[in-house]
């Protein structure tokens, strides 16, 4: 009966479609097309027709009355809004069939999947455990993994750590030892330069000293020289006067005859003179050191034939043979040895002899005993009676 009742309300339903239609082309009511319609709705739903083959016939139905109605408002130039409607009500009412229709068949799909389900939920948790496991495994692998890249790294990094601390060390020893040589070599040069500049000090010191002394050595020997040419002037002139009287008592007692004191000393005064050159004052003293008085020395001296400047001449060649001398030098040497100015000059103008050189020799000699600076040996040398180029020219041959 429930059958029979859904049959009758489904061809209800074509018939309310086929007066819709003829309605529609015939511009006929459309409100009795539409009761029908909603009769033969109700009819199919009390009955126990399957509602979704109901949904799909009407929804397709509803399809083919929007395109019917599409293509006569297209004709008769109608809007097509109601027809678009149609067309979407219909489009809905289909797909919803069709997905009951899916998920029926999928409650039956599942019904009699159930107890495969249940065989596979198992053996999807004994996957699921054995994942755990594996998961839980993996799990310790990375944490050891981890664990061991941690360990490597904070070893790399303390070996790295005490290798910087090691580099660091030896980079503060080096530091510290290049700074204890830089010190002790700046302590070495300090003291290298103090030592220099002290000996340099004591050099200029014994220089000084050395000058000083020689100044006065030179003061000493120019105030004894002096003070011998007074002495030998005041002796000459006591002498003299001295000469004076013995020449008169002489003078006296020669008119009687040559006693043998002075014919001694005239033998003597000879001899001397045949191996040394003297002046006539030297001739002199020479025979009072022998012991012969003064008037028999004088008397000897007074008669032999003697040229007292050839006998200048002669000394001033002996004195140069062993010492050097300046001209003035030995000038005044002569006058020391009894000659006086005239023969002195005459015997040094007379003799052959480079005055550069024997200031060259004055210069060695004096190195040989002390020591001088440039200037000091130069002063010397002028003070000794050279002139100021030859002292300068010695100087330089010595290598000062």
């Amino acid at each position: 009966m429930s059958s029979l009742i859904g049959v009758i309300g489904l061809a209800t339903m074509v018939a309310a479609l086929v007066v819709f239609i003829v309605a529609l082309v015939s511009d006929m009511p459309k409100k009795s097309a539409a009761i029908i319609a909603i009769i033969g709705f109700v009819l199919v739903n009390i009955s126990d027709f399957p509602k979704d083959a109901l949904y799909g016939i009407l929804g397709f139905l509803a399809i083919i009355v929007g395109i019917v109605m599409l293509i006569v408002s297209l004709a008769t130039k109608k809007p097509v809004k109601i027809s678009g409607i149609v067309i979407l009500i219909g489009f809905l009412a289909f797909s919803n069939s069709l997905s009951s229709e899916t998920n029926t068949a999928q409650v039956d799909d599942v019904t009699a999947l159930e107890p495969l389900e249940a065989e596979a939920v198992e053996k999807s948790e004994e996957v699921d455990d054995a994942a755990e496991e594996a998961k839980a495994k993996a799990k310790a692998v990375e944490e050891a993994k981890a664990k061991a890249e941690e360990e490597a790294k904070a070893k790399a990094e303390e070996e790295a750590k005490a290798k910087a601390a090691e580099e660091a060390k030896v980079k503060a020893e080096e530091e510290v030892k290049a700074k204890a040589e830089e010190e002790a070599k700046a302590k070495d040069e300090e003291e290298a330069k103090a030592k220099a500049e002290e000996e340099a000090k004591a050099k200029a010191e014994e220089e000084a000293k050395a000058k000083a002394e020689e100044e006065a050595k030179a003061k000493a020997e120019e105030e004894a020289k002096a003070k011998a040419a007074e002495e030998a002037k005041a002796k000459a002139e006591a002498e003299a006067r001295a000469k004076a009287e013995e020449e008169e008592k002489a003078k006296a007692e020669a008119e009687n005859a040559v006693t043998v004191s002075q014919q001694e000393a005239i033998g003597k005064a000879k001899d001397y003179l045949t191996f040394t050159a003297f002046s006539k004052q030297g001739l002199i003293e020479q025979l009072e050191y022998e012991e012969f008085n003064n008037a028999d020395a004088t008397y000897a001296v007074e008669n032999i034939s003697v040229d007292w400047k050839e006998q200048a001449v002669k000394m001033a060649g002996n004195y140069i043979e062993y010492t050097p001398f300046s001209k003035s030098g030995l000038i005044g040497q002569l006058e020391f040895e009894g000659f006086n100015n005239t023969d002195a000059t005459y015997a040094v103008e007379n003799i052959s002899v480079n005055w550069r050189e024997q200031a060259i020799k004055m210069a060695e000699n004096y190195l040989e005993y002390t020591e001088f600076s440039r200037g000091g040996l130069i002063d010397q040398l002028i003070f000794e009676g050279f002139s100021n180029a030859d002292a300068t020219a010695a100087v330089d041959a010595v290598g000062l």
